[in-house]
């Protein structure tokens, strides 16, 4: 099929120049669904930071009897913004606030099997570690995080689906990050469900299906009372699904 969304993400609601991220995403089956490409456009800001990445991505797929494998790369750019001017600096000459604007290539692959009952994937969005130096100063951009997803679907009754789902993320000198979400599926159109991240914050997540589009929110707060940031954090996202081409599937499936 054809997919494209969008979404909007503000965390820590309440809080001067607080995280924002805006992602967009497309992607849709070429060759006779033998292989497929994609475009996502990710901006992310916090205070006078801002990243902005592009990204194109193809994907080749080999079809098992009851599954399908597929395994891609990416690849694109990102544009790395420090603009100190919204900022109150009491020494407007401090060689430390000044503007750094640098662009930085890179390169991510995946792995990812589906079927309509389960979907596994692992993935390096970006495989070059990146620096940028501000003032004789080097800043790390960003390093290889890994990521290991799975979720299976289970039949409650025809009409309810049950479905959990985990994703770990790890990355070099840092712990072991885990999500943690089990949702329920209604009539293939409704879905609503909880989840946690590292059993430190908590959300809820809703989405319905009209037809091909897709409206979802979530709310996420933290849950740990030792946190000193007790501001709630809101996601939205809209999207679409429709086969375009004549190979294309013509139902939304789970997966």
């Amino acid at each position: 099929m054809f997919n494209a969304g969008l979404q909007y993400r503000t965390q820590w609601a309440g809080i001067e120049a607080n995280p924002v991220t805006v992602n967009f995403n497309s992607h849709m089956a070429v060759y006779q669904n033998r292989g497929g490409i994609g475009l996502q456009v990710i901006q992310d800001k916090i205070g006078d930071t801002k990243n902005t990445e592009f990204s194109t991505s193809y994907a080749y797929k080999l079809k098992f009897k009851n599954s399908l494998l597929s395994f891609g790369m990416q690849t694109g750019f990102i544009r790395y913004t420090n603009n100190p001017s919204s900022l109150n600096i009491r020494d407007s000459g401090d060689d430390a606030f000044n503007s750094v604007t640098e662009t930085k290539f890179n390169t991510g692959a995946g792995l990812l099997l589906k079927s309509d009952r389960y979907i596994i994937g692992l993935s390096v969005p970006r495989l070059l570690p990146a620096t940028v130096n501000q003032d004789g100063q080097t800043i790390e951009l960003y390093k290889q995080h890994y990521y290991l997803f799975g979720s299976y679907a289970m039949f409650i009754t025809d009409k309810i689906r049950f479905k959990p789902s985990i994703l770990l993320r790890g990355t070099k000198n840092s712990p072991l990050s885990a999500d943690f979400n089990a949702s329920f599926t209604m009539n293939e159109q409704f879905t609503a469900g909880i989840f946690s991240r590292n059993l430190k914050t908590y959300g809820l997540l809703v989405q319905a299906m009209v037809k091909n589009f897709r409206f979802g929110y979530v709310f996420e707060l933290p849950g740990s009372p030792a946190s000193s940031l007790n501001f709630t954090s809101h996601e939205f996202t809209v999207g679409m699904s429709m086969g375009l081409l004549t190979f294309h599937e013509k139902a939304v499936k789970m997966y």
